[in-house]
């Protein structure tokens, strides 16, 4: 090192992220003794949003890394050190604050990359189908190793919408998707797209993003609509009785306990139905060939939140108390609504309580909620007149939609199911057998 230079030790670290607590280290691109330039790419990290290739805030040599493929980091992670050399004299000034690069890199990562379209002013790659002198497409490691999984030529992937046109697995996925469309379409057998409408010309509008819950759950929906041939079928249960007997639990309930509602008498009349056709607590294989049978009891209950639709799950409801699942669901309702649920808390479901109880309706189509193969649609209660065989008499009636995947259920095998959860929320006593 001469005199008119200076060393310096530059720390590399995951930048603010937007409150994701928990990112993956695809890829590792550097190792230690290797010289590297200013904004070279040293690491691929990956959200549930985005795809972000980690750069180097200074150039220089590197000295230690701290990170390996597999690794879950967040905010302020030390990734790597490097040694930089720079002149006292000249014109070149020290590497750029790790502040500056982290705000870049944030963007990258908060912003999802998302194909470029022609009405789209950013500018892609463009890359040509790979020659046989060998020249390849610029992909990391592990996105060639996603493509050859799939199938993919990866040298037939044009654009690419990471950093310098850097081919991502998201672009992957959608040169598959154009593929299967073409296909489809080919054939007859593509569903027509809607077309895009310019809605500003009749009138004024506004445009508001819909929030990742909404999205998430269009997705999931969409994707259970199209795979699971559904069957909804409608029926009533006569609660009077019960309704009776919950009003009184509630009446020697003390001012700060929790109230029990009639939605954990159907969880129980569920479960205890579930109990009794187990193909309704299971899951269809992928190669849907095999039926995976549960020896659990979870129930997922849909709750409306500002944000969306999420199920929290209530688990072993078969060996909880009326009032343990009060309390419960009480505790996930408002972490619902506070967007303070965790993925753990949503996940291992057998089956779904959608209730639209509160607001009103006489019948609705609830859709699967898949791997699940049911779901049970309640709506508002009412008083009816009902035939005892020599006169009417008013009873309470609760309108009940029980929606199956028909591959699992059949007709007749859901109508008996049905008959025997309306058979214990009719006489609950039932539920102590």
């Amino acid at each position: 090192m001469t005199d008119n230079t200076m060393a310096r030790l530059c720390e590399i670290k995951v930048p603010d992220v937007g409150n994701v607590p928990s990112i993956d280290v695809v890829e590792v691109l550097i190792s230690v003794g290797d010289v590297i330039a200013l904004e070279q790419t040293v690491a691929t990290l990956e959200t549930d949003k985005a795809t972000m290739e980690l750069p180097s805030n200074a150039a220089g040599t590197v000295q230690q890394v701290f990170i390996k493929p597999g690794d879950k980091v967040s905010e302020g992670t030390l990734i790597a050190t490097v040694m930089t050399v720079a002149a006292l004299a000249g014109a070149e000034k020290p590497a750029a604050p790790v502040s500056v690069v982290a705000e870049t890199a944030s963007k990258a990562l908060v912003n999802q990359p998302t194909p470029v379209t022609p009405t789209q002013k950013k500018e892609a790659i463009v890359f040509e189908p790979v020659p046989v002198s060998g020249a390849k497409a610029h992909a990391s490691p592990s996105v060639r190793l996603f493509a050859r999984e799939l199938g993919v030529d990866i040298s037939k992937v044009k654009l690419g919408s990471g950093r310098k046109g850097r081919i991502l697995k998201d672009d992957v996925k959608l040169f598959v998707k154009n593929v299967m469309i073409e296909s489809a379409t080919a054939t007859g057998a593509g569903i027509p797209s809607i077309p895009e409408v310019d809605f500003s010309v009749f009138g004024e509008t506004e445009v508001q993003k819909l929030s990742k819950i909404k999205r998430l759950t269009g997705q999931n929906l969409t994707r259970a609509w199209l795979n699971l041939p559904m069957v909804t079928y409608h029926d009533e249960a006569d609660i009077t009785d019960m309704e009776a007997f919950r009003n009184q639990l509630n009446a020697e309930k003390g001012k700060d306990e929790v109230k029990i509602t009639g939605l954990m008498f159907i969880l129980k009349a569920l479960v205890a139905a579930m109990q009794q056709f187990p193909s309704f607590n299971s899951s269809l294989s992928s190669e849907g060939e095999n039926l995976i049978l549960k020896k659990y009891f979870n129930i997922g209950i849909a709750v409306d939140t500002p944000n969306g639709l999420v199920v929290p799950v209530l688990r072993d409801v078969n060996i909880k108390s009326i009032n343990q699942l009060a309390v419960e669901l009480a505790e996930k309702s408002a972490k619902a609504r506070l967007g303070k649920l965790l993925p753990a808390d949503m996940q291992g479901g057998c089956m779904t309580v959608s209730s639209l109880g509160g607001i009103g309706g006489t019948a609705f189509t609830p859709i699967v909620n898949a791997p699940e193969v049911a779901i049970l649609g309640v709506t508002r209660a009412k008083m009816q007149p009902v035939w005892n065989g020599k006169e009417f008499i008013p009873r309470l009636m609760l309108p009940l939609d029980l929606t199956y995947d028909h591959r699992v259920i059949d007709g007749a095998e859901g109508a008996r199911f049905m008959a025997m959860v309306k058979q214990n929320l009719s006489d609950i006593r039932r539920l102590l057998l």
